[in-house]
């Protein structure tokens, strides 16, 4: 029988027309145009199916999720009401016996699809058929709700700095383009935090806000406010330019840690707004830093806006040539420190080609033309303090060739590459008067990724002078569950070059030897080593592995690092470092991970996690334990227990910090 979209089916269906009700026994089956399906022993309702009562009703909702009751009447067929009544969401996550995980028994239920809300009176939690928590009211969105203001699950929990921590969210549904939550935290050592977030979308843009503020314990011992803002804004203006902003401001430098908001050692703040167009590209853009660690200098800190970038390829030319322009527009300033404005236009042409041999070529000719005006910029290679002021400049030409010749070859599901690769520069010797400051190439890490960089320097104020060679092999097997593939090269240079550090492993006539081996022969197994040799003596300067182990019942997981003290000058060199855990799946519901990361070069622990994971189609549980013995003013060690419980259709609950 069919009414208003309604489907009835049952053993026996009687309709009493004068009456206008119908009467339905025996597997009785009504289903909604919700989604939802009714199932009862008997059922009386009026002729359009919206009002009646109905005896040992069953109720699979449009989410999967079920409830049952005793019995049961509906009203305008918007409303429900059930006697001594279940809810589950559960379908896999049952015992032994078939009892759900968890589910809600309750006097009175009322599904009000008006209201798309669920409301209990008298109800009791139970976990495995065994009451746990009782209410005298309470009340779910039902499943066609996306999103609503209310309460969030509270987060409760201890930590060894704040003390005991009470969080109670709440959630502001404003607009179906905007949403609010506020976050009111309560710790027993350190008082109300006011914690908030919120989120709006636009039709071309969307923003995110988000902060806190408390007046607690500052670095110095005294009261006093302490607090973060946070923004996040992205435009689309048109269907070439859009632009963007990324604001992150504390009141002081160890805020943001000590109450768990973020972990960074540097605040950037960052505005732009760029187009691209075909392959060209431009973009003006601004940078300010907030440096957090304690021998950070404010004053030495760079404010660089604008920062004006242009970038163009012309289309193909004959035999592929092609030209590159590449313009920079820099203006950099501090409080205290050198000041410089630069001028940067960079002009290339570019060649590439294929030989029918298989060869590629790629020969390239550029000129750089750059103008400074810089004052109290330290000259290079004089003694500290000796300072100069005024306009500079260089224009610096290079021509170089690439060459590469890969080699292939099949036997069956598996392919073997052989790849030598090689090529030239040259340019003028030097290239860097004193007068030019160096701000964006002072830290330099020399490795495969960059052996053959046109310009080994991290930015545009060094050039690399002078003639050079590089070469090296690419090698590897490919098949059809796993690969492993490698490189090793190397440069040599006809003249040194004294920009480099000594320690750069570039300086010299032949530079250090870089590569990197990668070997995946199957999906349980991954691994990865990266490496930089001295020229002379083959001892390592740059050691990185990481590993990758097991199956899902038990995956191992290693990093390691070290940075030898002459590696070069960027500032992870003196560096040894491991990481190591494993994760475990012990069944398809329980997993455990463990996790240490240590320093090396000083035989300290930086911090432990283990954690202990349950999850099933209806619920979810996480305990993690974490010590950190990270240590910074009034940053001290500390031990967190987290505990996050998530329920289906209810929210989750959080235990921890």
């Amino acid at each position: 029988m069919v009414e208003s979209n309604r489907v009835l089916r049952a053993d026996v269906v009687t309709y009493n027309q004068k009456e206008d009700i119908v009467t339905a026994t025996g597997n009785v089956v009504l289903m909604e145009p919700s989604g939802d399906v009714v199932f009862a022993d008997h059922a009386e309702l009026t002729g359009d199916f919206k009002d009646g009562i109905v005896q040992n009703i069953r109720i699979l909702m449009a989410d999967e999720a079920r409830m049952a009751a005793v019995g049961g009447r509906r009203v305008g067929g918007e409303r429900t009401e059930l006697r001594k009544a279940v809810y589950s969401p559960c379908r896999t996550c049952e015992s032994k016996s078939g009892t759900p995980l968890w589910r809600i028994k309750a006097v009175d239920v009322v599904h009000n699809k008006t209201e798309q809300s669920i409301e209990y009176r008298d109800a009791f939690m139970e976990f495995f058929g065994v009451p746990v928590l009782y209410t005298p009211y309470f009340v779910h969105p039902d499943p066609t709700v996306k999103r609503r203001s209310g309460f969030l699950a509270p987060r409760y929990g201890s930590e060894s700095v704040l003390g005991a921590i009470l969080e109670t969210p709440y959630y502001f549904n404003i607009a179906p383009d905007k949403d609010a939550t506020l976050r009111p935290i309560v710790t027993t050592n350190e008082g109300l935090v006011l914690a908030g977030e919120y989120r709006q979308r636009f039709v071309d843009a969307d923003i995110k806000l988000t902060g806190s503020g408390t007046h607690g314990t500052t670095q110095s011992g005294d009261q006093g406010f302490r607090g973060h803002f946070f923004s996040d804004f992205r435009a689309d203006l048109n269907r070439t330019w859009r632009a963007g902003a990324d604001i992150r401001l504390a009141s002081d430098d160890t805020y943001l840690q000590r109450y768990d908001f973020d972990s960074d050692d540097t605040l950037t703040n960052h505005v732009f707004v760029e187009g691209f167009r075909g392959q060209n590209y431009a973009s003006a853009q601004g940078y300010f830093w907030r440096g957090l660690r304690d021998d950070d200098d404010h004053g030495t800190t760079p404010l660089i806006a604008p920062v004006l970038d242009f970038n163009a390829i012309t289309p193909i030319g004959n035999g592929d040539a092609h030209w590159a322009f590449d313009a920079n527009l820099l203006s950099l300033s501090r409080s205290e420190g050198a000041d410089s404005k630069r001028l940067s236009l960079t002009n290339s042409w570019e060649l590439p080609h294929v030989a029918r041999t298989g060869e590629v070529y790629h020969l390239y000719a550029s000129l750089q033309a750059d103008a400074y005006y810089a004052s109290n910029v330290q000259e290079l290679g004089k003694a500290v303090g000796t300072t100069s002021s005024g306009v500079t400049g260089r224009l610096f030409p290079r021509l170089g060739l690439d060459w590469r010749f890969p080699f292939s070859r099949s036997d069956g599901t598996t392919t073997r590459i052989f790849e030598p690769v090689a090529g030239f520069q040259v340019a003028p010797n030097g290239g860097n008067p004193g007068q030019i400051p160096n701000e964006d190439s002072q830290d330099i890490e020399f490795d495969e990724t960059n052996l053959f960089s046109r310009n080994r320097f991290t930015g545009l104020d060094r050039v690399e002078g002078g003639q050079r060679l590089y070469y090296g092999l690419r090698f590897g097997v490919f098949g059809a569950t796993g690969y492993s593939d490698g490189f090793i090269g190397q440069s040599y240079r006809l003249r040194r070059d004294n920009n480099f550090s000594t320690t750069s492993g570039l300086n010299d006539h032949f530079s250090d030897i870089v590569g990197r081996v990668s070997i995946q022969p199957s999906s349980p197994v991954k691994l990865q080593y990266r490496f930089r040799l001295d020229k002379d003596d083959f001892s390592l300067r740059r050691n990185e592995l990481s590993a990758n182990v097991g199956p899902g019942a038990l995956n191992l997981n290693l990093n390691y690092s070290f940075f030898d003290k002459g590696s070069g000058s960027g500032e992870f060199t003196d560096r040894e470092e491991i990481t190591y855990g494993f994760t475990s799946r012990i069944t398809p519901a329980w997993s455990i991970n463990a996790s240490t990361r240590r320093d090396l070069q000083t035989s300290s622990t930086l911090n432990h996690n283990i954690g202990l994971t349950y999850e099933c189609d209806c619920f979810t549980m996480k305990i993690a334990f974490t010590r950190i013995f990270t240590q910074d003013r009034d940053v001290r060690p500390s031990d967190t227990i987290f505990v996050t419980m998530i329920f289906k259709n209810l929210g989750e609950i959080q235990s921890g910090n």
